[in-house]
């Protein structure tokens, strides 16, 4: 979905306003009656006109056949909420160019007031079926249905929380900076996709930090679900210790929205799914294979039960999601 930002600037006051009111409004209304709009925005007059300006820009949208008048928030409007938080905050002052899409979100490169570069990404969740959504986001719990925003609202949170966390465990992954929404704002890394690498000089030694990852992981309690070339960027640094200016390839892990415990019902399937990718790539990619079988969940299981830390640790720092997430 394209990120046009250009009506930003010409959005009054009243305009924000009335944008809040519809978000707020659709947390109990699929389409929100112009009244309660009206109401929740606490404009005494002029909101349909603020209304008019809004759908013109298409940032919310009347639903067709609807028994009232009333309207709902798009996506885009979404987006133009989040980015005026990052824009009050000081989080994000210019955004760029596109340098992602995926099946579930949008990247974009954005810059602070002081031209600092960082990464914006964006979920959109809803390009795959519900079903598959579903059945793989575990922070769903034991609802029926939701929203597509709601559950994009959900996914930021829960990645945004695990980057933190893992940051703070001294996993390699992307400073988190900010979230707001359905959107995260994290550091922008000077790093290519393992998926671009066509060669590298030691492959046994990048898939053993590889592999040692998924079990760092385990001893965390948490398996990452996700763990393939897409979501790993290996960036470049010169080794000054070594002979010839020699280069280390480190890998960086990025999405974490699928992220899982290692108690999960599904746990052994992910944590399989998550090493064969990794073993499929690099015979593929590098022709290399690993003499030594595995490893397999039950070795996960046996550095968790020896960790010095608990996965407690971890998901301690996630209690939040259980709480109304903020905006």
């Amino acid at each position: 979905m394209k990120l046009d930002t250009k009506a930003m600037r010409y959005l009054t006051a009243e305009d924000w306003r009335t944008l809040t009111a519809v978000e707020q409004g659709s947390k109990n209304h699929e389409v929100v009656p112009t009244p309660l709009i009206a109401q929740l925005s606490g404009l005494r007059g002029g909101v349909h006109r603020c209304i008019s300006a809004l759908a013109k820009v298409n940032l919310i949208a009347r639903l067709k056949n609807a028994k009232y008048d009333g309207y709902r928030l798009t996506y885009g409007g979404l987006d133009y909420l989040a980015l005026n938080t990052y824009r009050k905050r000081k989080d994000v002052y210019s955004v760029g160019n596109q340098i992602g899409v995926g099946k579930e979100s949008d990247i974009f490169v954005v810059a602070d007031e002081k031209g600092v570069q960082r990464v914006l990404k964006i979920h959109r969740l809803g390009r795959i079926s519900f079903r598959t959504v579903k059945a793989n986001r575990d922070y769903l719990r034991h609802r029926t249905s939701a929203s597509w925003m709601h559950m994009s609202r959900l996914a930021a949170l829960k990645e945004y929380t695990f980057m933190q966390a893992l940051r703070e465990n001294g996993f390699p992954v992307p400073e988190p900076l900010a979230q707001s929404r359905h959107t995260i704002v994290m550091s922008l890394i000077d790093a290519f996709p393992m998926r671009q690498i066509s060669s590298v000089p030691d492959p046994a030694s990048l898939y053993a930090e590889l592999i040692s990852m998924i079990l760092r992981l385990a001893q965390c309690g948490l398996i990452h679900g996700d763990f393939n070339e897409f979501n790993i960027l290996i960036k470049e640094e010169a080794n000054p210790d070594a002979p010839e200016a020699a280069i280390t390839l480190t890998p960086i892990l990025i999405d974490f929205p699928q992220m899982v415990s290692i108690d999960h019902v599904n746990a052994e399937y992910y944590f399989d799914r998550d090493v064969n990718c990794i073993k499929r790539f690099f015979e593929r990619r590098f022709h290399f294979t690993s003499n030594e079988k595995g490893p397999f969940l039950a070795d996960a299981r046996k550095l968790l039960e020896n960790a010095k830390t608990s996965s407690d640790d971890v998901e301690a720092s996630m209690a939040h999601l259980k709480i109304e997430e903020k905006t």
